[in-house]
């Protein structure tokens, strides 16, 4: 921009607007209204903190979990170490879980911004208070919809992986320009306190005002640090009773936790039943396709002559819990060899079950080439349950459940499907 249309535009944005009539501040907008020094500045930038790093985790981790489910063309995920997708999505929902009581410390410690007065003293100031309105939008609707999908409750219309991620994008965006907005505020409040950085940028009387706020918030009727061992202890409960679904140390302190390793059919917990699929009724002439130059077509007994081998992989859920168990059946790898493909050949895998968006999964070439990833027969021993896949499932290592097809009816070279 030119200088003059540069200047116009300062004076534009940063032009005083009228201020309402005095007779309407009343209530939350009349002076001294607040109280509390833990409405501080202090307190808002150390919790804001904490809450930047929670869901900056919870960000990258979760986009992690969207480009394992539908790759872009240069994303390639691993099929080793098996246990990765269990870390990164144990923590993609421990740190969102985190970050609910976070943000409800942040909300309460600077709230009494919402009613400055005047509410808007130019157009810049008001298209600021629009971009927090932005902020803490997309960051409640990223936490609420993130909690619903944990608890598989979907009474909205949309379809929750697509809005999840690009609201994520939303709230990242407009955490970084907050971040940029406040940089003086955020570098003094987490500044030592009484250090000259902890009062840059404010003139005599202002540094004056924070000083004696920040006095006041060490022995004021709620001292700050019996606010922080609040803050604190809310924190831990909340990770605490939940974070034992995908960390089985803590698993029986985990009472929030929707799922736990060890409690369902056959020890291990589960998503989608056979009854909902549709695939209670597989019966004797179940077969088994594999597409390529030598078409498979396989019963039950012909996969069971195949050599078999046993694997400990975990199943590894979106919605953050995890179970390690023992799998046994037929390596992918000897299927597509049997079936004349080439080794690491990229294919789908159909399920019996009538409908869902993941009844069919792409499983890549890492995958198809690692010697773990079975066409699971048994599951701990026993034949598998309806509810975990019988007569066949997909067990891959690395891989998240929505993906680890059950009820598998059909192999063919390509993609399609959740992550292809």
């Amino acid at each position: 921009m030119t200088p003059t249309v540069t200047g116009a535009l300062d004076r534009v944005l940063g032009a005083r607007l009228p201020a309402p009539p005095e007779q309407l501040r009343r209530g939350p907008f009349r002076r001294g209204a607040f109280a509390s020094p833990l409405h501080s500045e202090r307190r808002a930038a150390r919790t804001g903190a904490f809450l930047g790093i929670a869901f900056t985790v919870c960000f990258l981790t979760g986009l992690i979990s969207h480009w394992v489910q539908q790759p872009p063309g240069w994303f390639s995920w691993p099929a080793s170490p098996s246990w990765l997708y269990r870390v990164t999505q144990g923590t993609h929902v421990a740190t969102g879980l985190a970050s609910i009581p976070l943000l409800l410390v942040k909300l309460w410690t600077v709230y009494p911004k919402l009613f400055e007065w005047p509410p808007a003293g130019s157009p810049s100031r008001a298209v600021s208070r629009l971009a927090v309105l932005v902020l803490v939008g997309t960051s409640v609707m990223q936490l609420l919809t993130g909690l619903i999908n944990i608890a598989e409750w979907y009474p909205f219309g949309f379809f929750f992986t697509t809005t999840h991620y690009w609201t994520g994008w939303i709230a990242i965006g407009a955490v970084l320009v907050h971040v940029g907005a406040k940089a003086p505020e955020i570098r003094r409040g987490l500044a030592r306190r009484g250090s000259p950085a902890a009062t840059a940028g404010l003139d005599d009387e202002q540094a004056a005002e924070l000083t004696a706020v920040d006095d006041e918030a060490e022995t004021g009727g709620v001292p700050r640090r019996a606010f922080v061992l609040a803050a604190g202890l809310a924190v831990g409960a909340v990770t605490l009773t939940t974070v034992g679904q995908s960390f089985t140390p803590l698993a029986r302190v985990s009472v929030l936790g929707p799922r736990i390793a060890g409690v369902g059919p056959q020890g291990l917990p589960v998503r989608q039943t056979a009854e909902k699929a549709g695939t209670t009724d597989v019966g004797a002439d179940y077969r088994l396709v594999v597409e390529g130059p030598q078409r498979l077509e396989l019963s039950l007994a012909d996969l069971q002559a195949f050599p078999q081998r046993t694997e400990r992989l975990p199943i590894s859920c979106v919605e953050g819990w995890s179970a390690n168990a023992t799998w046994t059946g037929v390596r992918l790898a000897d299927l597509l060899e049997a079936a004349g493909l080439p080794p690491g050949t990229e294919v789908t895998v159909e399920s019996l079950q009538t409908g869902g968006l993941y009844r069919v999964s792409t499983v890549s070439a890492p995958h198809a080439r690692s010697p773990r990833t079975l066409l699971a027969l048994r599951l701990n021993g026993e034949e598998l349950a309806p509810d975990h896949g019988y007569p066949v499932r997909l067990i891959a290592p690395n891989r998240p459940g929505v993906m680890q097809t059950k009820w598998v009816t059909r192999v063919a070279p390509g993609t399609g499907g959740i992550g292809g």
